[in-house]
């Protein structure tokens, strides 16, 4: 069992599939989850998040009886080809069906090239896109087939085995990433620059704690709340452990189906979830590559373009624009939140994305500088929700009013924050 993402040892789709398939087989499983130096934007900020993750799935593996394996790729300790090696004495290969990044394509390659059977399970969405079919053109459309099945996935539990943990020869030397895990990340040939994040530490209990977070104090006023990223409650802040699976929907709908709250405010953060979520999800398996320009929508990359030459006043370098030292204020506070949590309130990232496209020369590039900073910066980058929300903010439905550089694409301004009460302080505080 190959692990790149859903790093978690419990309510995982992933390693319960293995599990039956080896009960089946009357064979034991061996979960393996391995990092490399040289994935796009590796960090210290990604490289704690992902290994903290790690260590608690092979704690709870164990806790399983499940073997679980790790690489830490780095000087001296280079192992090519690990998946394949140990696939040469495995009866099959179960991994993950992920739509993004990395994790999509390696398993395309290793799916391609290695001589066992390969099961590919998802372990990111509550209900697996594969499962609605084809031919699904809107969210409404998504909606009408993904609502109805939920409940059928709603209710799981973890698969056990009485086969003894694997406990056979290994083509390489494991880490055991039980010790300091600072001082293995500062070996590594990695981008140093961008720290850990205080505000989201590595691990399960730290997402068994936003998560109780979630429904004592963000769920029993999300639906009015939601909006205003000036309230610490305003924001669930689940999604980097959603993104590298230290959680999964199905536990956290479970909390909220159990809390104690108003029914429009659980609805709301379904709709979020699942309705949204989910429904990127679907979209991104769709698409060949999910994170490239071409998938705005026609109209959309057509106003753009016709407006691709406009005078452009608000023009920023994309050292400025990283560092967020920017001539907008507002936008430097939403940048901030990148470089100072890796994480941004989902209503700043649609002023944020908004602006990239006046700050840039082309709509082209202003897409690849939205997507360089979400998936450098972010915790939940590289994903297929925050690059459904990136198009969203370059697509949209097309408006009545022709302005310049966006031609019919809906603008965005700074109000929704700026004129709250305190919302002015709050955004110069947030830039500085």
């Amino acid at each position: 069992c190959w692990l790149q993402q859903a790093l978690r040892a419990t309510d995982n789709p992933v390693i319960d599939a293995a599990v039956r398939l080896g009960n089946v087989l009357g064979l034991p499983v061996l979960v393996y989850h391995g990092v490399r130096e040289d994935y796009p934007y590796a960090s210290d900020r990604l490289h704690h998040f992902i290994l903290g993750a790690s260590r608690d799935l092979a704690a709870g593996c164990r806790a399983r009886g499940l073997a679980c394996v790790q690489h830490v790729d780095r000087s001296g300790h280079r192992e090519r080809g690990l998946v394949y090696r140990l696939g040469a004495d495995a009866a099959a290969l179960v991994l993950e069906d992920q739509p993004t990044f990395v994790a999509r394509w390696q398993t395309e390659r290793v799916a391609e090239r290695i001589e066992i059977p390969v099961y590919a399970v998802n372990g990111a969405c509550l209900v697996p896109p594969a499962v609605l079919g084809e031919g699904i053109g809107g969210r409404s459309g998504f909606l009408r087939r993904h609502e109805p099945g939920r409940a059928a996935w709603t209710v799981a539990d973890d698969e056990s085995t009485d086969i003894a943990p694997y406990d056979g020869t290994l083509p390489f030397v494991p880490d055991t990433l039980e010790g300091d895990l600072d001082a293995l990340i500062a070996e590594l040939d990695i981008d140093h620059s961008l720290p850990a994040s205080a505000a989201f530490p590595a691990g399960r209990a730290a997402a068994e704690t936003r998560l109780m977070r979630l429904i004592q104090d963000v769920l029993p006023g999300y639906a009015t709340t939601r909006n205003d990223a000036t309230r610490r409650e305003g924001a669930s802040g689940l999604s980097p452990y959603l993104h590298f699976g230290v959680l999964g929907p199905r536990e956290v709908m479970r909390a909220v189906e159990k809390a104690a709250v108003g029914a429009r405010h659980s609805i709301k953060f379904a709709d979020e979830l699942l309705g949204w979520r989910e429904w990127f999800h679907y979209q991104a398996r769709a698409l060949a590559k999910p994170e490239q320009y071409d998938r705005v929508a026609g109209w959309a990359r057509a106003t753009l373009a016709d407006h691709a030459g406009d005078p452009r006043s608000h023009l920023e370098s994309l050292t400025a624009m990283l560092r967020g030292e920017t001539r907008d204020e507002s936008w430097n506070a939403c940048q901030r939140q990148f470089l100072r949590f890796g994480w941004m309130h989902n209503n700043l990232r649609m002023y944020w994305g908004k602006r990239i496209i006046a700050m840039t020369p082309d709509p082209e590039t202003a897409w690849a500088t939205a997507c360089y900073l979400n998936d450098r910066l972010s915790l939940d980058g590289r994903d297929p929700a925050t690059y459904g929300n990136i198009a969203a903010m370059f697509g949209g439905s097309p408006g009545d009013t022709d302005r310049p550089v966006y031609g019919r694409l809906a603008t965005r301004s700074d109000g929704s924050t700026r004129s709250r009460d305190g919302g002015a302080a709050w955004l110069a505080k947030a830039a500085s």
